[in-house]
């Protein structure tokens, strides 16, 4: 296996210092849940590894009414889960978390880490696309914002700038009678990769009155993580009847465009689009409107394995 230099930064100016010097050669590293796998097959073959676990302020989750949930890009996938304003307020990304491999995994992974891989089938990024998720990215030329949808450059890849280093994550207060939830598919359930992930959020105008807003983000099925706007139009001012969730289901069916893989043909996860679409509208509608889902439930909603 192919050695490297570990560094481990104690500030973010430090961080910088460090990516400018070596440039291409460094990786940024927090978790390491991916990077000790690529690494050892050769994927990865960087000369210095930058463990940023150590710099202070990286690792917090804040909630407030009034501006919404702020979360350290170095937040594990089990933090994230087991925090209670991100179970109450924000079901989507609780079940996102929860979905996220195993739990030494989910111990050790980085919120930040499954953004920056920037894969399709990560799981907490539909979440955070459809809970309208805004980036705080820190460089050396300052400080910048720029929303989640914005970050993709592609599989695997970011418009992070050289030296840039993703922060913190920033989530806007959900809006009263608003709900949402986050469904995965995969082979063996959450200890494999998601074949189609869909996260959905609404907002009702009142409980069981007609829809002042909808996002639908899928993952699995598209170069990156998508919303679907077409769909989302279609349940706007509505009443969200079956009819109506089921057209947007299908409008997102349309819109999906997945490959052939080992985990799924691109036809069939084309299908599951549909149906995942469907209920985690069908479950976030019913969040907002003032069901009384425990966390337990959502739980068991978030990963299915056979229809």
């Amino acid at each position: 296996m192919p050695r490297f230099d570990y560094l481990e930064p104690q500030t973010l100016e430090e961080a910088h210092s460090m990516l400018q010097e070596h440039g291409s050669r460094a990786r940024i590293v927090a978790g390491c849940t991916d990077f000790l796998v690529r690494w050892r097959t050769g994927f990865w073959t960087p000369e210095f590894v930058v463990n940023l676990l150590h710099i202070p302020g990286l690792n917090m989750i804040r909630f407030d009414p009034a501006d919404g949930l702020r979360v350290g890009a170095l937040v594990t996938i089990q933090d994230l889960e087991d925090h209670p304003a991100v179970r109450e307020h924000y079901p989507a990304l609780a079940t996102g978390a929860t979905s996220f491999a195993g739990i030494q995994v989910r111990n050790l992974a980085t919120l930040g880490g499954n953004v920056c891989n920037a894969s399709p089938a990560g799981d907490t990024l539909p979440a955070l696309l459809a809970l309208d998720t805004q980036c705080r990215i820190n460089g050396p030329a300052g400080e910048r914002w720029l929303p989640l949808d914005e970050l993709f450059a592609g599989p695997g890849r970011t418009n992070l700038k050289p030296a840039e280093i993703l922060t913190e994550f920033h989530l806007p207060a959900p809006p009263p009678n608003s709900g949402s939830l986050y469904i995965k598919h995969s082979p063996r359930g959450a200890m494999d990769i998601s074949s189609v992930g869909v996260a959905s959020w609404v907002s009702l105008e009142s409980p069981g009155g007609p829809c002042l807003g909808a996002r639908i983000a899928l993952g699995a099925v598209a170069p990156t993580v998508i919303r679907v706007p077409s769909a989302e139009a279609m349940l706007q001012g509505q009443a969200l009847t079956p009819e109506v969730i089921n057209a947007a289901a299908d409008e997102a069916q349309r819109v999906a465009t997945p490959i052939d893989d080992v985990r799924a043909t691109g036809n069939y996860r084309r299908s599951i689009v549909a149906v995942l679409t469907r209920r985690t509208l069908q479950h976030a509608a019913a969040i907002a409107g003032g069901a009384d889902t425990s966390f337990a439930a959502q739980r068991r909603l978030a990963i299915q394995t056979a229809f």
